[in-house]
């Protein structure tokens, strides 16, 4: 009866920052938790601290996960299935910034509207953004495709998409984008590759400013934008799943050079709330300090 009732969860990119902490909450909540990492030793020695550190030995594990790699998505899938034979959480955590963060208090600066060139602050390229695309929104999608016939082998069902304020549609300066992914009814998965195509296609010609795109962390808040975009057209196709994105706020972590003004527990708290939903609980939202805000 125990057994039937244990619940299991996967957190990509979990060896540090966010997830790190989503899987030490949930795994204190007695979900068994599949940890994992790109960087295998980076993953196994963050299962060690869970196990030393909070005692968490009985509810956590490691399996090395490239989101990037159709195999490595593969593999892992194989192993839940032999391991577990379903999964009730997915929390996708992996991403990347898409660019290079040079100075944190320049960062600072440039959040509160005092800092005016994105050069003092970091830089980014075209590769580092077809990067950021591929792995934020495309390596979510691989991975969630892959794992929804285990998700619906459970009684609760639920996907939580680490997502940011950044890719709220107020910040998507491209008219047509924004209206594509506004209009929710007609919205598919082709349209939103549709215009990831068409922003890498200006990004490589050097015309995001012309053409009216994003061009301050762009490729992030256009990854995120689609990520958004996908957490409502999953929540429409999956109605008796639980599917939200989710901003966890400025949180201190790498990414960021550790200037942020939350720790990584104030960070998770919305995150596990998230992943902790009861059957009745709200899907196809975006969360932020625990409450829906508008897309």
């Amino acid at each position: 009866m125990q057994e039937e009732a244990k619940r299991y969860a996967v957190v990509t990119g979990a060896n540090k920052g966010i997830g790190y902490g989503i899987c030490k909450k949930l795994a204190s909540s007695g979900v068994m938790v599949l940890l994992t990492a790109r960087n295998e030793e980076r993953g196994l020695k963050a299962i060690e601290r869970l196990k030393k550190e909070f005692d968490l030995s009985d509810f956590v594990i490691f399996h090395q996960l490239d989101v990037d790699d159709p195999a490595s998505v593969a593999t892992l899938v194989s192993f839940i299935k032999t391991m577990f034979g379903k999964l009730d959480i997915l929390v996708n955590n992996a991403a990347v910034t898409g660019g290079k963060l040079l100075n944190g208090d320049a960062l600072l600066r440039k959040r509160n509207g005092e800092e005016n060139d994105w050069k003092e602050v970091g830089y980014e390229t075209y590769d580092l953004g077809e990067k950021c695309l591929k792995t934020n929104f495309y390596g979510v999608e691989r991975g969630t495709e892959a794992l929804v016939p285990l998700l619906r082998l459970s009684s609760s069902p639920t996907i939580v998409n680490i997502s940011s304020r950044a890719g709220l549609l107020k910040n998507i300066s491209n008219e047509w984008a924004r209206t594509v992914f506004s209009d929710i009814d007609n919205l598919t998965k082709e349209k939103i590759d549709d215009v990831l195509k068409d922003y890498e296609k200006d990004y490589k010609e050097g015309s995001l400013d012309i053409k009216g795109w994003p061009t301050f962390a762009s490729a992030y808040t256009m990854s995120k934008a689609a990520l958004n975009a996908y957490t409502r057209i999953m929540a429409k196709k999956y109605p008796h799943f639980h599917i939200n994105s989710v901003c966890p706020g400025f949180v201190k972590t790498d990414m960021n050079h550790n200037t942020g003004n939350l720790s990584i527990d104030e960070g998770v708290e919305t995150p596990v709330m998230l992943a902790l939903l009861p059957n009745d609980g709200p899907s196809g939202c975006f969360f932020t300090k625990g409450e829906v805000i508008p897309f």
